[in-house]
């Protein structure tokens, strides 16, 4: 088999990579916040033109960046898009939404002026023209210590809960205020929901103002610090980050952090956290890590404050820049660290208290369980359970060539083998929480299951094509398959599952798809670029050089791979996916490979399990209480304003806040060291497993082992 590129990420801001040795990942270099600038003429202004400016004017250094990068990006970024004017706009709209994402700050007059240079940005970078990311960083400095004033002015006047009123939370859905009387009833709607928000809390009167006195002088204090470094990483990923998601530019400063990060064991809760609208937003809980191992941290949970030991004092963290928020989570081993979290960013807060750990390869290895389950029918099937949070392999043993040296394939086939003694007659292996990891390790697993031919092809920025193939003969096991996948089912995961669907080998129950991470990453050391033998730290380019295919030619970016029988689920509504992200890469395909179709997914069996299902699903009283909290998170999640009225705020608060006590009932019952955990949702997956045995066995199309 083919060896892949030996710097390449293939999983989403570079988890892939860290998943065994960082326990808290920067997902974000910048943790995002607001903008600013003035511009009247058809040149971009000079940033010497700026009073006060916080940062200082570019360097030699970075207009040497800037054009490198753009002569790197439509040379390797797998779009082979070109720098040019719809990137500029792109571009111009990401620098905007990372300073003010929610339209607090700019004026409507401010964005006008810097769109005047919305098809210049791609030829100002190509010439190392960086002063425009100066001019509005400047302005919006300006607009912050306004609006700071503007909320610290409010919060000392009476501000009245009994109006009918409300504020838009979708950013999506307002706009910018077109005068300084509008930014001001903006700021005042703001006030309301924060104080409303922390009266939930049981925090109110005076105690409650200083808590966002505090917040928002914080705030503007962030942006007195910023540095070159900060505002060149900021710009030039706007830049490359119009290309996609995945590609960004890591400063010097953020290069040397994330160097000492791939070298160290870090410590921490084991979570990858990203910045999103002033807020920490939980993106991947890592197996094996603390948060894992605690069960109650989910993806999609936003923290708000950090307390250390048992009695330190709760920390806000609204508003505070990410690798601040990381320094404060992250710890020794064995040291307890408290987080404020909103379950989902909606509702009260929760505190959860958490022993920081490093992460434990025997927690995240594969584990596996023979499942002696009673059919609603009355009969017993013997099933096999494997739980699989990732993909791993020990690199340093493997290239050691130590014979014992650990991978999910090696650990997989003994619990295959171990089944096989025990007289199973049918196999899950369950994926729902596995964000990827190692594409070899998914293309070995895969050759456990089918004979040999091409488990994924990969195509590069000039169009080739490469087929990564199991080379091994023989299955280690041919018997009923069912993968089990939700929407955080990422990467070398979707490749393992594509794979399985595209031989019709096996069965893929759970979410309607997977995540739909279909690209590889690579990074390029600038440094390197420009000298050969690197003598400066110019910082990193990851750039999107690589997209994943299946056997039969379809990608997996965005439409993930595709469940054979769908079981309801809150994740499936969770904007998590690929597709939510701004600019990810579309779908496409490219020719299918030959390769075996193994007769074991029957059209008409497959449509008798779905039938199956959905009755069960149907008469099942915790599934029908699933669906109601799902429909009512939907019904939430698409609102795009939130009442001010206090009354009326607070019923919805309750409403919100009676749906996560059920679901936190449900997390208290569950033990995370269980390799496989016994509710009505694993019960119909084995329901589904068993009914798909009996079919197969029935067409006398297979047979255990």
């Amino acid at each position: 088999m083919r060896s892949l590129p030996t710097r390449t990420w293939t999983l989403t801001a570079v988890l892939a990579a860290t998943f065994a040795t960082a326990l808290i990942t920067l997902v974000a270099a910048l943790s995002g916040g607001q903008a600013t600038a003035q511009v009247a003429t058809a040149e971009p202004p000079a940033a010497e033109a700026v009073a006060d400016q916080p940062a200082a004017e570019p360097t030699a250094q970075d207009r040497r960046i800037a054009k490198l990068i753009a002569q790197l990006m439509p040379r390797y970024h797998i779009s082979m898009t070109g720098l040019d004017d719809t990137i500029s706009e792109r571009a111009l709209d990401l620098y905007l939404d990372r300073f003010d994402p929610m339209k607090l700050y700019f004026l409507q007059s401010d964005v006008d002026q810097f769109r005047q240079y919305k098809d210049q940005i791609d030829d100002m970078v190509k010439q190392g023209r960086l002063e425009l990311a100066y001019v509005i960083f400047n302005r919006f400095t300006e607009r912050v210590d306004e609006r700071v004033a503007m909320a610290l002015e409010l919060l000392d006047s009476d501000l009245d809960f009994t109006k009918e009123e409300s504020i838009v939370v979708d950013p999506e859905a307002t706009s910018y205020a077109a005068n300084e009387q509008e930014a001001r009833d903006r700021w005042r709607r703001q006030i309301k929901y924060a104080l409303l928000d922390l009266r939930d809390d049981e925090t109110e009167g005076e105690e409650a103002k200083d808590i966002l006195r505090r917040r928002y002088q914080r705030y503007a204090r962030r942006f007195k610090t910023y540095s070159n470094d900060d505002l060149l990483e900021a710009y030039l990923t706007s830049v490359t980050s119009a290309f996609d998601p995945h590609s960004t530019y890591m400063s010097p400063s953020t290069l040397e952090d994330f160097n000492i990060s791939m070298g160290l064991r870090l410590q921490g809760i084991g979570a990858a956290l990203r910045e999103k609208d002033g807020n920490t937003v939980v993106m991947q809980i890592i197996p094996g890590g603390a948060a894992d191992q605690d069960g109650r941290l989910k993806p999609d949970d936003v923290i708000v404050s950090v307390g250390q030991g048992d009695g330190g004092e709760m920390v806000d963290i609204v508003e505070m820049p990410l690798k601040d928020v990381v320094s404060l989570i992250r710890g020794n081993a064995g040291t307890l660290v408290r987080l404020g979290v909103k379950v989902g960013g909606k509702g009260a807060m929760e505190v959860y208290k958490i022993t920081r750990a490093k992460v434990e390869l025997e927690q995240s290895a594969a584990r596996g369980k023979v499942i002696e389950h009673k059919m609603p029918g009355g009969e017993t099937r013997k099933i096999g359970f494997i739980n699989l949070p990732s993909f791993y392999m020990d690199m340093q043993a493997a290239r050691e060539q130590r014979p014992d040296f650990r991978s999910s394939t090696r650990d997989v086939r003994r619990i295959l083998e171990e089944f096989k003694g025990k007289g199973v007659e049918g196999v899950v292996i369950d994926l729902s929480r596995n964000g990827g990891g190692s594409l070899t390790e998914a293309i070995n697993l895969t050759g456990l299951f089918i004979n040999r031919g091409p488990v994924v092809q990969v195509k590069d920025s000039g169009g080739q094509i490469q087929q990564y193939n199991d080379e091994e003969s023989g299955t280690v096991w041919s018997g009923p398959l069912v993968v089990l996948t939700s929407k955080f089912s990422a990467s070398a995961s979707e490749i393992f599952a594509g794979a399985i669907k595209d031989y019709n080998r096996g069965i893929i129950v759970g979410d309607p798809a997977t995540h739909g991470k279909g690209t590889v990453q690579t990074l390029m050391d600038l440094g390197e670029k420009l000298f050969v033998v690197q003598r400066e730290n110019y910082g990193a380019l990851k750039v999107t050089l690589q997209q994943f295919y299946l056997p039969d030619g379809e990608s997996t970016q965005r439409s993930g791979v595709r469940a054979d029988v769908v079981l309801p689920s809150l994740t499936q509504k969770m904007d998590v996916s690929e597709s939510d992200l701004k600019y990810a890469l579309e779908t496409d395909r490219i020719n299918g490979t030959r390769h075996d179709v193994y007769n074991l997914v029957p059209t008409e069996l497959l449509a008798q399990l779905r039938r199956n299902s959905e009755s069960r699903v149907k008469s099942d009283k915790e599934f029908v209480d699933l669906i109601r909290r799902v429909e009512l998170f939907v019904k939430q999640k698409e609102e795009n304003t939130v009442p001010l009225e206090e009354s009326a705020f607070m019923a919805r608060r309750a409403e919100l806040d009676a749906q996560k006590e059920e679901e936190q009932e449900e997390l208290e019952q569950e033990d995370e060291s269980e390799i496989y955990r016994d509710t009505y949702y694993n019960r119909e997956v084995m329901n589904i497993s068993g009914d798909y045995i009996e079919g197969l066995q029935r067409q006398q199309l297979v047979q255990a082992g």
